[in-house]
């Protein structure tokens, strides 16, 4: 069994009608994907507490998630691929960000078209609700996971009775900008594991300064479970903490205390896995006709990291043996996994050192003298012959925050390894965690830190296409994509961070961060095996993983990876990094996910006036046209190598041009 229902609730024209191309006008079909699994089959044996989930009659685990599918309306003009998207934070992204969507798009239930990229391609594009701490809404999409209950399964598969539900320890982590008395005990505004009711005299408030410093216990008395109402007054609550005098704008707090119930967070990577064997198979219950050629899944940050756990968990095979993806394009997932799959898990959970932080970091096999382990991200799918097609795609901020090299290179540092035969890798080289854009705020909307100086101003997103195109043709075709680009020791490309913060302290006015509190991949010790999920919080952290980033050139833009044209005919200086500013606190660190474009002078006077040791770009372009030619050539340099469409010239080209006219009139981005 496996996803057995497809109920829909609404059926209609997407984007009004419109006609994509030669696959015509499209329709979207929303509504409810109803699952059920054997917890005691083989391939689930990997999801922590499914054993202990309550049963039907069958004996089977059920649950529910939010499903969605955009399609042709006559399936015959589409080109029989589809892909499978993971929502990000239960936010639908494949549609926005390869359709080069604006911006300012909102995210909603009917994804902005863009300029029509995937559709006119043929594609069928599929979203599932994965995680259960998402707040569903008719915009976001969320699963309602089975919980934990207790005690433990007896011969036969039957639980005794009573089963009650399990709780225990947990943690979560608390990262403020701004100073406020109460927090919500999740990430951001997803759903929290509430407090167990009573006194929790156990409960304990860890503060630190930044994120490897030393971790101080906050007295218990200056705390409780509790909120501030819109009267003002403090009232108990299972879902908040209230701290008398505020919590401190740039350090960080964990909070390890009791809760009453378990989700099983990891009926969400069973969602993938099921909704690739519905959409294979015809049925009277598929809209779609169930003949495609491949299924590709796509992942982003978030779901980019989830994609690697469910590689690592051997989930490509479904329960009829069946495969479940051709291929997988994981985007900004860095070498980390996440909390998808322990007791307790918060999908939302994003930086706290749990499961999803620990080795392996590559696909390939290596041996870690950290911790003394062998292992590969790919070994169970290799056991089980199910290896998909893999392209993984980072931004310069998955290396910055000190993981990303660690797919690649050894855990001393020492050597560069042999990628996977079905696998490729590519840094965008000098761009932020998302695409950037003229005129983005510095504070980030989700995490509301403000960063010091202006963002990062490239967009990446003809690459991510690009990439994409070259996925599926290794899949229909056996037309393998570029080799892989990223930072390499052989090459001299790959070093400490240290020695980019040298390049830009000579920056006029530039401060950098401290380089020893700039976050570090650690080992981690949760006091249990990684396959019981159940941990020990907060996790034992011991030795230091090496963090690598790219080398810069003179001007301190990178050299590995692919390079736009606004690096290799660069208007200014561009990174994945951008110091916190001191307003939201701890301005010796980074802000996560956030870069930075500092301008050239617009000319020689202007550059010697500030001191800017970096040419101007009067000093390097005889006027826009003499630049934007340069541009034409190196756009066509990156189609000749795949890495970019040739349909994608002219939007590389306008992209550069606005930036050009910018550094010209000295804006800021």
């Amino acid at each position: 069994m496996a996803l057995t229902r497809f109920e829909i609730a609404r059926r209609g024209a997407y984007a009004g009608g419109v006609s994509f191309g030669q696959a015509g006008a499209f329709e979207q079909i929303d509504g409810t994907a109803h699952f059920m699994v054997d917890p005691l089959h083989r391939v689930n044996a990997r999801i922590v507490d499914l054993a202990l989930a309550p049963r039907n009659g069958k004996g089977l685990v059920e649950f529910t998630a939010d499903f969605s599918i955009v399609m042709p309306v006559d399936a015959a003009r589409g080109n029989r691929r589809a892909i499978v998207e993971l929502p990000n934070r239960g936010r639908r992204r494949v549609v926005a960000m390869l359709n080069c969507a604006p911006h300012d798009a909102s995210i909603a239930r009917e994804a902005h078209p863009g300029d029509g990229f995937l559709f006119e391609q043929g594609f069928t594009i599929a979203s599932v609700g994965w995680q259960w701490d998402v707040h569903g809404t008719e915009d976001l999409m969320g699963l309602v996971a089975p919980s934990a209950v207790g005690p433990a399964p007896v011969a036969g598969g039957q639980l005794k009775s009573p089963a009650q539900p399990i709780g225990g320890e947990t943690m979560v982590e608390i990262r403020p900008s701004q100073r406020h008395t109460t927090w919500l005990l999740a990430d951001r505004i997803h759903r929290p594991l509430p407090a167990a009711i009573g006194a929790q005299p156990n409960a304990v408030l860890y503060v630190r300064d930044y994120e490897d410093g030393a971790d101080r216990i906050v007295p218990r008395q200056r705390w409780r479970f509790a909120r501030v109402t819109p009267t003002g007054a403090i009232a108990p609550s299972q879902e908040h903490i209230h701290l008398e005098d505020g919590f401190e704008p740039g350090r960080i707090y964990q909070l390890v205390y009791e809760t009453d119930r378990a989700p099983i967070a990891g009926a969400g990577l069973l969602a993938l896995r099921d909704v690739a064997a519905f959409l294979r198979t015809p049925s009277p219950g598929n809209p779609t006709p169930g003949n495609f050629t491949s299924l590709i899944a796509w992942g982003i940050s978030q779901t980019g990291r989830m994609l690697r756990h469910f590689l690592s968990l051997g989930l490509n095979v479904c329960e009829d043996g069946r495969k479940a993806y051709d291929g997988v394009q994981s985007h900004i997932g860095g070498a980390r996994r996440g909390a998808f799959n322990h007791r307790f898990a918060q999908p939302s959970n994003q930086t706290t050192p749990l499961w999803g932080h620990v080795f392996p970091f590559a696909e390939v096999s290596t041996t870690d003298p950290l911790t003394g382990k062998t292992a590969g991200l790919l070994d169970r799918l290799e056991q089980a012959g199910d290896v998909p097609k893999m392209v993984h795609t980072d931004s310069a901020a998955e290396f910055w925050r000190g993981d990303a090299a660690l797919a690649h290179v050894d855990t001393r540092g020492k050597a560069d390894l042999v990628e996977h035969a079905n696998s490729r890798s590519y840094l965008f080289a000098s761009v932020q965690h998302t695409p950037g854009t003229l005129g983005q705020s510095r504070t980030n909307p989700g995490t509301m830190t403000v960063a010091r100086y202006p963002l990062n101003v490239l967009d990446y997103r003809p690459l991510l296409r690009a990439a994409l195109i070259n996925l599926d043709r290794w899949i229909t075709e056996d037309i393998e994509p570029p080799a892989s680009r990223h930072p390499r020791l052989a090459d001299g490309t790959a070093v400490p961070r240290d020695d980019v913060l040298k390049v830009f302290s000579k920056l006029p006015g530039f401060e950098p961060p401290d380089p020893e509190r700039l976050p570090f991949v650690r080992t981690v010790d949760l006091g249990a095996d990684e396959e019981t999920g159940i941990g020990r919080y907060p996790a034992k952290e011991g030795a230091f993983y090496p963090a690598l980033v790219s080398d810069v050139d003179a001007d301190g833009n990178e050299r590995s990876g692919i390079r736009l044209p606004d690096v290799t005919v660069p208007v200014g200086t561009h990174a994945g990094w951008n110091p916190r500013d001191p307003e939201t606190g701890a301005s010796d660190q980074i802000v996560p996910m956030n870069g930075l474009t500092i301008f050239f002078a617009a000319t020689a006077a202007a550059r010697k006036k500030s001191g800017d040791f970096r040419p101007s770009i009067a000093e390097r372009y005889k006027d826009e046209a003499d630049y934007l030619a340069k541009v034409d050539a190196a756009a066509r340099a990156l189609v000749a190598e795949r890495t970019l469409l040739e349909r994608d010239i002219a939007l590389v080209v306008s992209n550069a041009r606005e930036r050009y006219r910018a550094a010209m009139a000295g804006l800021a981005s």
